[in-house]
This record gives C-alpha cells, structure tokens and sequence, in this order.
C-alpha cells in the first residue's frame, strides 16, 4: 500500500449539473434530469431520458469528446497537476454494443485533449468494458502506480445511450422504461473523471479493489440461475485487499444499479452471503435514479460522488464500496476510505 491510489479530484458532466459540486449537489438532493426525448416509445408515448443541457447541439463523437472534456478540465481545476507527467484512462462502452458513440478511439481521444487544452502528446490508455470500466481503469492505475510510471493519472468515462440505433436495440428488447415496460431503465448521457495520484493512503484512498465475472448474467444462453457468485467474489477479495472480515463493517455502498431487477437482486444476493454482523442498516446510493445509465461514465461518477462527500462532511461512515456491473457478466467492487481508516488497512 504504499503506492496506493488516492483520491483528490473529481470533475462531472451530467443531466444534472455541469460540474462536480453542482451534480453532486443535485444528486444528494435526489432532483433527477430526466425529460422527454425525441424518440417514440412503441405505445406511441416520447422516450424519457437524461440528456445534458449543453450550449450547442452537437452530436455523436463530438458531443461526448466535449462531455469528457468537461469533466477532465474539472477534475484538473486547481489541483496544480503538471500536464506533462499525466496519463489519461478513458473507459468506454464496450464495442458490441450497438450505436457505441465512439469509432475511432484515437480520433475521439485526440479530441478530449483538444477540447481539454491539454497537449496532444498526453498518453493515453483506453478501457472498453462499458459500466464496469471503471473499476479496470482503477486496477491499471494502480499497477501504474506500483511500477512508478506517473506521479497523477486521471480516470475519465464518457458514453451516451441516447442514440438512434442504441435506443432502437434495447427498445427491441423491452429493457428501456416505458408506459409497457416497468422493469427497464432510463437511458442517458453523462461524462466524469476522477484524479488520482500515487503515494501512501491519504485523503481518500483506494485500499481494495476486485474484478470478477458473473456466469449466470443478464439473459445468459444457458439460462444459469442467478446466486451472485461473481460479485460475490468481487466483494470478499475487495473487503480481504482493503482488510475488513465482514460487509458489515462497509459504511455505504455506491452502486448502478439502472433499475433493472437483475442488477437488485444480485447486489442483494452478494450483501446476504458477505455479511454476518449484525449492525444498523447500510445506506446505499444509486446516481442513475437522477442521471439514468450513463454506461462507461458511472464508475468515475461514484467514486467522485464519494469523494464529494467525504470532503463534505456527509458520507456516510468511513469505508465507502463501489459497485458495478455489465451486461456480459463482467463486474468488480472497490473498497475507498478516509485517511484514517485507511492508513489502518494499510
């Protein structure tokens, strides 16, 4: 732990608000930026969604280049961070899925330093795995961190379900929230980043973190029961790294859960089989009831919730887990605590 990753910025673009605080503010507050969209629902009724209120009406991979930079210019504002020894993991939403805004990763990456007025040499990781990608971005920096390659590196997810051929494919598959349809989620847009930078736990720290897949996913071919093996797993080996025994001992939980009933049912089937102590019921805070599945940008987006919050003086407790999921059965948690705590585990 003593290159650990810790947390001391974070920057947001969302339904919401158009930075950190704003949404934050907005999100503790449970105000939600949902509204009618131009697409039709098949009764006839206009699509709710949670797109951003920007200045221009731009679209596609320009749209979301100028969310993600948004968020990068954020998270960097005042922290005094040399530009040069910057490395920047972009998470995405994940290449089978259709309408993916982003087509040329390169181009797209190119264009959030453009926009961000950082220089073009900025290296550049990129993670695909859509709502989970977060947490893999975690687990990079953090191997970044323990090879000493980079003082500071920034997290930044970006992604829009709020597409023609995106809306079309999960209308198809009736999992989008409609007058017909209850268990579906709102789709939306949003972009967020999050600081990070090397050195003991201090502030905010990641102190566990665990990737896992889930065999028994959303519609899986064999048609598996679902038992949460996979986050399951992903909540022991987290809880062991950041050295907590029980989810009991977890303050709050952080979660996307989109609205779907699969999603509830495995975070629950996870909480019954890692937690044995007895305590006061656990809060649990769910950005997408404000902003919808925003995809790629919801890891960054909970963890800098927390970070808000930490700083704040609201957080509930000291031990904060963060949870996330994917379609494909990908998912992983991350353990974050305040300084305290977390020299302890350390």
């Amino acid at each position: 732990m003593s290159r650990c990753v810790n947390i001391i910025g974070s920057g947001m673009v969302t339904a919401v608000g158009l930075n950190a605080l704003a949404t934050t503010a907005a999100m503790r507050a449970g105000i939600d930026g949902f509204q009618e969209t131009q697409f039709i629902t098949p009764g006839g009724a206009w699509l709710i969604g949670a797109p951003v209120p920007l200045p221009r009406d731009w679209v596609g991979e320009k749209r979301l280049a100028h969310l993600a930079a948004g968020a990068v210019v954020d998270a960097l504002d005042g922290q005094g961070v040399a530009p040069e020894g910057l490395h920047i993991v972009l998470c995405l939403a994940e290449p089978s899925r259709p309408g993916r805004p982003v087509r040329n990763v390169e181009r797209f990456g190119q264009r959030v330093l453009e926009y961000a007025g950082l220089p073009a040499r900025t290296r550049l990781h990129v993670v695909s795995h859509g709502r989970p990608s977060g947490l893999v971005a975690l687990e990079r920096v953090r191997r970044m961190f323990q090879r000493d390659e980079a003082p500071h590196a920034l997290i930044v997810g970006a992604d829009n379900l709020l597409s023609g051929p995106t809306i079309a494919h999960y209308l198809r598959e009736q999992r989008l929230l409609t007058a017909d349809v209850a268990n579906g989620f709102i789709p939306g847009e949003a972009a967020a980043a999050i600081l990070c930078s090397a050195g003991r736990p201090q502030h905010f720290a990641l102190t566990g973190l665990a990737l896992a897949r889930e065999e028994a996913f959303l519609y899986n071919p064999k048609d598996r029961p679902l038992r949460a093996d996979g986050m399951t797993q992903a909540y022991r080996d987290a809880m062991t790294a950041a050295g907590l025994d029980d989810f009991g001992q977890v303050d709050l939980r952080i979660s996307d859960l989109t609205g779907e009933a699969y999603f509830f049912k495995q975070s629950a089937l996870a909480m019954q089989r890692t937690m044995r102590l007895h305590r006061a019921p656990q809060a649990i805070w769910t950005p997408t009831d404000c902003i919808g599945n925003v995809g790629a940008a919801i890891v960054p987006l909970m963890v800098g919730w927390g970070l808000t919050a930490f700083e704040r003086g609201y957080l509930a407790g000291e031990v904060a887990l963060i949870e996330a999921s994917g379609d494909d059965g990908a998912c992983g948690a991350a353990i974050l605590q305040a300084a305290a705590r977390a020299r302890v585990a350390a």
